[in-house]
């Protein structure tokens, strides 16, 4: 019996070491005491930046050279779309003048490649007139082979040289 009364004493102390107590409940905060806010104000407005889309780098405006085939001086379907675009700009901006800087690469005697370059200075010319430019917005030269955009003597250097400029008037 000794050693029942024991085994209960000890299950019980085990018992109760192992039991929790439980968490007290922390306190309720605190109300924060509640203050009348000024009505937000609506932000300020951004001003709206108006980018001319001649300096957007996104915008077709953007391309300013056609390029040419060896002895070419008709302007490829493929820059067409462009130069309509140019046109239009041109149109709707009458204060904007535009060089147009007709080029050769370095084949060909030095007359035939400035008589080269001004034909397709001129062809790109045309277009923009018939788009709507001003001719009075337009000039056109031809400087041949002698500004050259790629130094060379290959057919990358040469197709890179075959074309016509827009440069703009600042």
């Amino acid at each position: 019996m000794k050693k029942l009364v024991i085994s209960v004493i000890l299950v019980n102390l085990l018992a109760a070491c192992a039991s929790q107590k439980a968490p007290e409940a922390a306190p309720a905060p605190a109300p924060t005491p509640v203050v009348e806010a000024a009505p937000a104000s609506a932000p300020a407005p951004v001003a709206a930046v108006a980018v001319d889309a001649l300096n957007d780098p996104t915008s077709i405006l953007a391309k300013r050279s056609v390029y040419y085939g060896f002895d070419v001086d008709t302007v490829a379907d493929a820059d067409k779309g462009m130069l309509q675009a140019h046109a239009k700009y041109l149109s709707e901006h009458s204060n904007r003048k535009v060089e147009l800087v007709g080029s050769a690469d370095e084949r060909g005697s030095t007359e035939y490649n400035l008589a080269l370059g001004q034909r397709r200075a001129d062809g790109v010319k045309k277009l923009l007139e018939l788009g709507g430019a001003s001719a009075s917005q337009l000039r056109s030269v031809s400087v041949g082979e002698e500004k050259p955009k790629a130094v060379g003597h290959d057919e990358a250097a040469w197709s890179q040289n075959r074309r016509t400029d827009l440069n703009y008037a600042q």
